[in-house]
């Protein structure tokens, strides 16, 4: 189905290009606003967000101490401090951090809108079926995304920060961590969870095109399984609560996308 210009004629392929443009541009404003707002309370951002989980007394190790005395399990969470001093060796790293960290709040932040924004692009190709599914498909993405960026910052970041805290290869050794490196792995956990949790709706447009299908998926489901139980196994304690704590969303995600698929290979194509 053709996308109409205004005169209600078929687009050419430059007015795809001045549309895909503003759509590029209106992307960017979104997450230039997010920024700002990001900007103005970056200290805030930076205490009580980023270096949170620096912090004995963060949620996470709060929770995990108590289900470890609870439960008679591993106490490594059970600490008052994370041994890491966070360090900016170059004259205006504090600064550029501000700045870049002030756009990847940015992003997240104009996320939803950006789908929107995309969506209106690809809407008059799609069917009038496939163009109530708007709010849905808008809904289900931004909340799968959040949840996941939400996944990460309690769970796989501080787990992640504790374990390589502690990590020592030497008594001699200190952790005099710098800024941009420990920011790496927060931006890199955060936005990877976010990414990770958009696995069903990935899933349902790939079924869509034929590429996926559920019997592939369950085919395969034991090495996914392994991969899962492997990344559970590096970020927590040497204890089975803590290891599906982890594993058990990230396999829910996976089932998830199985049903997704098995439902939409199952669906008919609907003729023009």
């Amino acid at each position: 189905m053709a996308k109409k210009n205004k005169e209600g004629g078929e687009m050419s392929f430059l007015d795809h290009l001045e549309e895909l443009r503003w759509l590029l541009v209106r992307s960017c404003a979104a997450i230039a606003i997010g920024a700002v707002i990001a900007f103005t309370f970056s200290r805030e951002i930076f205490d009580d967000i980023i270096f949170a989980p620096l912090k004995g007394n963060f949620i996470t190790y709060r929770a995990f101490c108590e289900m470890a005395n609870r439960y008679d399990l591993d106490k490594s969470f059970c600490v008052q401090e994370i041994p890491l001093i966070i360090q900016s060796r170059t004259m205006d790293g504090q600064f550029s951090t501000d700045i870049w960290t002030s756009i990847v709040a940015g992003l997240i932040i104009a996320f939803p809108f950006i789908l929107w924004e995309l969506w209106k692009f690809i809407r008059p190709a799609l069917y009038e079926k496939e163009r109530k599914g708007a709010v849905s498909f808008i809904t289900a993405t931004s909340v799968l995304f959040f949840l996941g960026v939400l996944f990460g910052y309690y769970l796989i970041m501080p787990l992640s920060i504790n374990f390589l805290a502690n990590y020592k290869i030497s008594e001699i050794v200190h952790n005099n961590i710098d800024l941009d490196s420990y920011l790496s792995v927060v931006k890199t956990t955060v936005i990877s969870c976010g990414l990770a949790f958009e696995m069903p709706i990935i899933i349902f447009f790939l079924a869509k095109l034929g590429l996926v299908t559920a019997s592939y998926l369950r085919k395969y489901r034991r090495y996914a399984i392994v991969i899962i139980l492997f990344v559970a196994a590096i970020v927590t304690p040497p204890d089975v609560v803590s290891q599906l704590t982890v594993t058990i969303p990230l396999m829910i995600l996976y089932e998830a996308s199985i049903l997704i698929a098995a439902r939409t290979n199952k669906t008919p194509k609907t003729v023009e």
